[in-house]
């Protein structure tokens, strides 16, 4: 659609219920549940829906098996019900994946087997397969590529993996079926609250720079690690009394590199590295995921720089469980995503232990209502809690549930289409039951790689809302994080197809230069 449309639209909003600052996972879940509601909503992203850290996840759709290690059986129980809704209702974007924990001591396999036995009866109907203790040669099935020295045997479990960024498209896209206005590239740089208990936002349209108001009953603050910011902005005499911030920000490092070094279908987790975090190595989209790091920061870059540190991590680490080390020469792709912790006031300075993997409600005196925390899986039950927090504060009036739980997302389909696994590599199946009107867009058999062709293009700016090179070749389709070089290659084709679509700047410097970014250097 054009952009020139969208903004039209805005226009001629009058009071809004309610308005929804940030497109990540939270903010349209927020936005999807409301909608459904029947409440009048817009959400305005500053940058692309799930530019931030909603792109950048190790792509698991989990329980989180570390946190039942702490002890976090809330957490835990929570987000396995959650694993199940997603997979639910987006079964082209989120799917069940085996994972395989390699044993080297002889403790291994019936420790973390037992405590796996428990993960599989906390999730009860909703688990996706049953934990299997593995002998040494299953385990080399398993895991080709896996180090045999000192293999003993593995365990088998089942967790959930997903394409994020898609997803988000997929929620936003959503939102905008159920009735919901929803805008990218709109950054909200002012937020008024009046007496007559409506807020008014200034909103600037960064492709243009041209700004317009919106006026909404309720405002909701779910910019992820930079809810600090649009606190500040908003009314800092409202802040006396409580903490400066909420946020202390850590950031996860992965690496991508071909499959060939390991080639299967499974995933493996060492659950317990040398320093006591956690190593991946997933399969996805064609490659292999390696990761993740948990380091605290104090900055808040949109394009965050892996420390030399990091990458070191998880190559080091990746040498004692792949029978191939990873050399550098073989990294295709490195990201990194900032996680919005929440930190109680005496929390540690420099450590990421003690601080919230859980997700913050808080509301200002000015009416503002902020989340942060959390993590993708639980999306949907923080949408929830968001919108509770509204109606018992008295920013909404109370409304049935959207049952977001069983509404299935753009894409999806009608239940029992076959879907292909997301390790294989890129291709059509990514847009789910809407194949058929991607082939009908022009260009189809013009291929510009890795699985991508004109036609898709041009749908993801006709009704994706891609405003950039970067928007197509980063979230719409995963080259940059597949294969940073690859994605450079691609990118001119990609800029002339968009400039003759949408009439405006692709931005096609600012990408190529992005494309270095995501290279290690040597």
């Amino acid at each position: 659609m054009k952009r020139s449309f969208l903004l039209d639209a805005f226009s001629r909003l009058d009071v809004v219920d309610l308005a929804v600052v940030g497109g990540g996972a939270t903010g349209l879940g927020v936005a999807l549940d409301a909608a459904l509601r029947g409440f009048s909503v817009a959400l305005l992203e500053s940058h692309d829906f799930a530019g931030g850290t909603s792109s950048r996840s190790t792509k698991l759709l989990h329980g989180g098996v570390r946190y039942l290690a702490q002890g976090n059986i809330a957490l835990v129980r929570e987000a396995l019900a959650e694993r199940a809704a997603v997979l639910r209702i987006a079964p082209h974007l989120a799917q069940p994946l085996p994972f395989v924990m390699p044993s080297y001591r002889w403790w291994q396999t019936p420790f973390y087997g037992l405590g796996l036995k428990v993960y599989d009866l906390m999730a009860g109907h909703a688990g996706l397969g049953r934990t299997e203790l593995l002998g040494r040669a299953q385990t080399v099935r398993a895991l080709p590529g896996v180090q045999t020295e000192g293999l003993r045997g593995g365990v088998r479990y089942w967790d959930g993996q997903f394409d994020d960024a898609r997803l988000a498209l997929a929620l936003a896209r959503s939102a905008e079926a159920a009735g919901a206005r929803v805008l990218n590239y709109a950054e909200v740089t002012a937020v008024e609250r009046t007496d007559d208990a409506v807020s008014t936002l200034t909103v600037m349209d960064r492709r243009t720079g041209s700004t317009f108001p919106l006026r909404a009953r309720c405002v909701v603050n779910a910019t992820g690690v930079w809810v600090d910011s649009l606190r500040d902005r908003t009314r800092p005499s409202s802040r006396q009394g409580t903490p400066s911030h909420m946020v202390s920000p850590s950031q996860g490092v992965h690496i991508v590199v071909d499959r060939d070094f390991m080639p299967g279908g499974h995933a493996l987790l060492v659950p317990r590295t040398r320093d006591g975090r956690v190593l991946f190595a997933v399969p996805w989209l064609g490659k292999l995921v390696l990761g993740t790091t948990d380091t605290p920061r104090r900055d808040l870059p949109r394009e965050p720089d892996a420390f030399e540190e990091e990458l070191a991590f998880i190559l080091d680490e990746a040498a004692r469980v792949l029978a191939r080390p990873v050399q550098r020469s073989d990294i295709r792709s490195v990201w990194v995503g900032l996680r919005p912790l929440v930190a109680p006031p005496e929390a540690a300075e420099g450590s990421t232990q003690a601080l919230s993997r859980e997700h913050t409600i808080v509301t200002d005196a000015n009416g503002l209502v902020t989340v942060t925390g959390g993590k993708w899986t639980t999306y949907r039950a923080m949408a929830e809690d968001v919108l509770e927090r509204c109606f018992v504060g008295g920013l909404l009036p109370r409304r049935p549930g959207g049952r977001t739980e069983a509404h299935r997302l753009v894409g999806a389909g009608p239940t029992g289409l076959p879907t292909m696994p997301l390790h294989a590599p890129p291709g059509l199946h990514l847009f789910g039951s809407e194949w058929a009107e991607v082939q009908q867009c022009q260009g189809l058999g013009n291929e510009l790689g890795m699985g991508l062709n004109e036609a898709m293009v041009r749908h993801t700016a006709r009704v994706e809302f891609a405003q950039t090179v970067e928007d197509v070749l980063a979230r719409r389709w995963r080259a940059l994080f597949l294969d940073a070089r690859e994605a450079a290659r691609m990118a001119p084709a990609v800029a002339a197809i968009l400039q003759d679509e949408l009439g405006q700047d692709p931005e096609l410097p600012a990408f190529l230069a992005l494309c270095q970014h995501y290279l290690p250097s040597h």
